[in-house]
């Protein structure tokens, strides 16, 4: 057994951890966006310190995107930088967070403002987690899944994926081939742009909106906030309606998104009033210059980047 390896995993996942750990080194954190933050990252420091970890040390990292995010992080500091390997245990990291090596946490409530880009060893799927996830994470996830086919739908898989997350009780065995086809979709994209100076933008598809809303509800400390999929959802739409308004996309595409979101019970429209967003939209890390890159929609699997100096004239 090599000694050099250490188990960092959500909390809520600590049996599927010690299955994997084989009796190596365990730490359980709470994985939620309210401690993605610098104190979270420098307790796994501290930890793996006081176990020995060495410059030798691999990490893995067993759990959702706050889990990987966090992990690797810390893997990328750690003594100036250990290795790390991630076993994504929702829907959501496993297409999109536990792949491509983007780390990092949150600062004052807004998103991924500290980390860097550190590849993992290895990122192993674990498919049979999926059937233990709560509906509400699974949605959460399927609208990661339905954003990889809207930028890629070869094979017409963002309809196969509708078609399954539309039933009261989604088919895991037959969400995984499309599990496998959005995670290729973002290492193909990945491959090409490591480093997220072109193509790799395409990824950030709802984001802007998304960050904004989660910066919303954490800074207003929202009882029962959205997570990061129903906002990246939401997100997608009002993405949608912008495409729109500047004639990228035909008349009616926000509407059939919308329609295919909410079948699948994902939400579509803001919890807040838009205007409240500004602050948090500009302080994104997607704007350079004083312009936000931001991911446009021409048609299903036709996506693309354009330079936006002013999003409230596109508000409704």
């Amino acid at each position: 057994m090599d000694k050099n390896v250490f188990v960092v995993c959500d909390r809520n996942v600590r049996a599927l951890a010690e299955e994997i750990a084989e009796g190596r080194p365990i730490l359980s954190i709470v994985a939620d966006e309210s401690h993605k933050n610098m104190d979270s990252v420098l307790m796994i420091c501290r930890w793996l310190l006081e176990q020995g970890a060495d410059r030798n040390a691999l990490l893995y990292a067993i759990g959702g995107g706050v889990t990987t995010d966090m992990v690797g992080f810390a893997a990328s500091i750690y003594k100036r930088g250990v290795r790390y390997v991630n076993y994504p245990t929702t829907l959501l990291s496993q297409v999109d967070a536990g792949i491509g090596g983007k780390t990092g946490v949150n600062l004052d409530a807004y998103k991924n403002i500290l980390g860097v880009i550190n590849f993992p060893e290895q990122t192993r799927i674990l498919p049979l987690s999926l059937k233990t996830l709560p509906e509400r994470e699974l949605r959460s996830g399927a609208a990661e899944l339905l954003k990889s086919f809207i930028i890629d739908n070869m094979g017409d898989n963002y309809s196969k994926a509708v078609s399954i997350l539309s039933a009261d009780s989604p088919d895991i065995e037959a969400l995984g081939p499309l599990v496998e086809a959005a995670a290729d979709v973002k290492r193909r994209i990945v491959e090409r742009d490591p480093y997220e100076h072109g193509d790799r933008r395409l990824l950030n598809l709802g984001h802007t909106y998304a960050h904004a809303i989660e910066w919303y509800q954490h800074s207003h400390q929202t009882e029962m906030p959205m997570t990061h999929g129903e906002a990246v959802a939401v997100g997608i739409v009002k993405a949608a309606r912008i495409s729109e308004s500047i004639g990228i996309a035909e008349c009616g595409l926000a509407d059939r998104l919308a329609s295919d979101f909410t079948s699948c019970r994902l939400p579509v429209e803001f919890p807040c009033p838009e205007g409240l967003l500004e602050e948090a939209l500009w302080k994104d890390k997607k704007v350079e210059n004083g312009k936000i890159h931001f991911v446009l929609i021409h048609s299903i699997g036709n996506v693309l980047i354009k330079d936006l100096d002013d999003l409230h004239k596109y508000s409704e």
